[in-house]
């Protein structure tokens, strides 16, 4: 689901991997209904991906274990 940033009442937060030299950064945000959502964080009021927090999380679980590797 795609949903304007602004729309969204949530609080966001960046990896601490990401910095403030202009790179590619992806913000999330929890959401009180149990949803997850991510943006741009160079586009913060652009669009926002919705989606549930387990799917978020098996995501992060799947990259920690190396699912998903550049080729």
């Amino acid at each position: 689901m795609h949903t304007r940033a602004d729309d969204l009442e949530v609080s966001w937060f960046r990896s601490s991997y990401s910095n403030d030299q202009g790179g590619a950064c992806v913000e999330g945000g929890r959401m009180r209904s149990g949803l997850m959502a991510i943006r741009d964080s160079k586009v913060p009021r652009g669009a926002a991906v919705v989606f549930p927090a387990t799917s978020w999380s098996q995501f992060i679980n799947g990259v920690s274990e190396g699912h998903f590797t550049a080729s």
